[in-house]
């Protein structure tokens, strides 16, 4: 069996129970997936949240029924890789003690650089914090490409960003974490590359987050490029704020249906009102309206 199919079983498999069905390379595969349970809402702390500490950040979704979480980096909940060992450990309870799962945490790392001392700093740093996804109960990291540098040929870059996939993707097996790989950057959002990505991609715990970018619609349009890259979809996709955008997410949800996603749908909005609780609840609604009729 090819290396498609195989990863395409990995992830049906494991999102169609919730019970204990084996580990794969040290991954507990119930771990890695939320459960059977339909698409479900949660929060990424990009511009709603950002400002919140983690109390604040659990409470607020619990007010407003965002029942996921993706933790930013460098925001003001303050979960990073310097926390010490206790620190991590009451940032688990946290989230144990609340009906907010912490889905995971959204890096910055990316491995397009060609100094290889950059792109070393990348790698290790995506360990580390591969480590603090672990230590405080989330299930991945997310990670992205970021484009394709000038001067380097692309064939070359995506080679590279495969690899090093391929090399973390190891590691998080080692720690029972995905690797989420946002769908983001010049070029290399484009659903093609993504897809000349993980052709190259070995490790079943690296997977596809979609991001919802304006590329998705390009032609052949977003049915098509979708099933493009669907083989590989993990168990997030990120959302801007539905009521801000002209971005089809009815068709997406569809799509999603089809493709028997049952992860999280992770709002990313990039706007900043002034009430953000009001803001999310309209949200809530939105996705509710729209998931009620696929």
């Amino acid at each position: 069996m090819n290396n498609q199919l195989t990863r395409r079983d990995f992830v049906k498999k494991t999102l169609a129970t919730s019970l204990a069905v084996g580990t794969l390379g040290g991954l507990s595969l119930p771990q890695l997936f939320a459960q059977n349970s339909g698409m479900k809402l949660g929060l990424v702390t990009y511009q709603w949240g950002k400002d919140w500490n983690l109390a604040e950040l659990i409470a607020n979704c619990e007010k407003t029924g965002y029942m996921g979480v993706e933790l930013r980096t460098e925001h003001a909940h303050g979960v990073e890789s310097n926390l010490s060992k206790k620190e991590r450990r009451e940032v688990k309870k946290r989230f144990a003690d609340s009906p907010v799962t912490c889905v995971g945490y959204g890096s910055n790392y990316e491995y397009h650089s060609p100094d290889p001392a950059v792109l070393k700093k990348h790698i290790d740093g995506t360990k580390e914090y591969v480590k603090l996804c672990k230590d405080i109960g989330a299930t991945g990291l997310k990670v992205k490409p970021n484009t394709i540098p000038e001067g380097v040929s692309q064939e070359k870059t995506v080679a590279q960003i495969a690899a090093s996939f391929n090399e973390v993707g190891k590691f998080a097996q080692d720690h029972g974490q995905l690797i989420r790989v946002e769908v983001h950057g010049r070029i290399t959002q484009e659903l093609p590359v993504m897809k000349a990505i993980f052709d190259q991609v070995t490790e079943k715990n690296v997977v596809i987050c979609w991001n919802s970018n304006d590329t998705d619609l390009k032609a052949p349009g977003l049915e098509a490029n979708f099933n493009m890259v669907k083989q590989w979809l993990g168990d997030t996709s990120h959302c801007r704020a539905f009521s801000e955008t002209d971005y089809p997410f009815q068709e997406l949800f569809g799509l999603l249906k089809g493709a028997n996603y049952n992860g999280w749908i992770l709002l990313e909005a990039h706007s900043n009102p002034d009430d953000k609780i009001a803001a999310m609840a309209r949200e809530k609604k939105l996705f509710e309206e729209m998931i009620s009729r696929v």
